[in-house]
């Protein structure tokens, strides 16, 4: 699963967006960092892994309604074709 860890001090969240598996807890060991999202900031800034999201959704991870918003508020930038 793709979900979110909190990270930061108390009433400072920060999270981590994380794979791992659906049965630990939130803020357990997880499988991989692929961004991460400050609400503090105006406005929130997210940073993602765009490639490492994806691969993961293709092998079967499933995303936590929050951070299917946060994939769909921020998609992968557009890449340049090449000059011929």
């Amino acid at each position: 699963m793709i979900r979110l860890a909190r990270v930061g001090a108390r009433k400072q969240p920060y999270y981590r967006i994380v794979v791992i598996e659906k049965d630990r807890a939130r803020n357990g060991r997880s499988i991989e960092v692929v961004g991460t999202y400050n609400p503090r900031t105006n406005p929130a800034s997210v940073t993602l892994k765009h490639e490492r999201v994806a691969y993961w959704s293709g092998v079967g991870a499933q995303m936590s309604p929050t951070v299917a918003k946060l994939v769909a508020n921020n998609p992968a930038p557009a890449t340049e074709p090449a000059a011929v």
